[in-house]
Order: C-alpha cells, then sequence, then structure tokens
C-alpha cells in the first residue's frame, strides 16, 4: 500500500466527518454520551478493523475517543486509512442520554 500524496489526502477528507491531519496521520476526536457509549463505538469497530487487519491508535478516557490512523509499513496515511476513516464513520455515536 502507498502513501497517499497531500492533495489525494486533500481530496479524500472531503468524503470524510470531522477528520483532519495531525502530525502525519487521520484524526479524530469523538465524544460520546458516557464511558458506555464510547465503548460501544470501539467494541462496534473491532470487528471491522480485525477483519481489515489495520489496526488504529485509539485512547479512550470517560466519554472521549481519540483516533489517530496512519499506516506505518508505508510511512503515512494510506488508502487503508482512508476506509477505516469512512467506516468508522458510519458507526453510530451517541452524544446525549
Amino acid at each position: 500500500m502507498e502513501k497517499l500524496s497531500d492533495g489525494e489526502i486533500q481530496e479524500n477528507l472531503k468524503e470524510l466527518n470531522g477528520w483532519t491531519v495531525v502530525g502525519g496521520k487521520l484524526h479524530k476526536e469523538i465524544e460520546f454520551a458516557d464511558f458506555n457509549g464510547a465503548w460501544q463505538f470501539m467494541t462496534i469497530a473491532v470487528t471491522e478493523i480485525e477483519k481489515m487487519n489495520h489496526h488504529p491508535e485509539w485512547f479512550n478516557v470517560y466519554n472521549k475517543l481519540v483516533i489517530d490512523l496512519m499506516t506505518h509499513d508505508a510511512g503515512g496515511i494510506t488508502k487503508n486509512d482512508i476506509n477505516l476513516a469512512k467506516y468508522l464513520d458510519k458507526i453510530p455515536v451517541i452524544t446525549s442520554l
């Protein structure tokens, strides 16, 4: 998998919801209603993540989840990262009780 150019990344960002590029990685921060909402999101995501064999860097504290995507073997953002971001965008986010 080849690293995308800056132009390709910017073009793909138009199709993503709330993603930016921070430190050479696709980056998104999500705030949920509570810890359970964040945990449910990650639980739903893990099945597809395993199928893709493309694992995110993510950090969860209570109701907040920070996600960073990059392909280490390619040294940057690839189509795999874009595809995973698109999948994650489809998972419902519960932001209020």
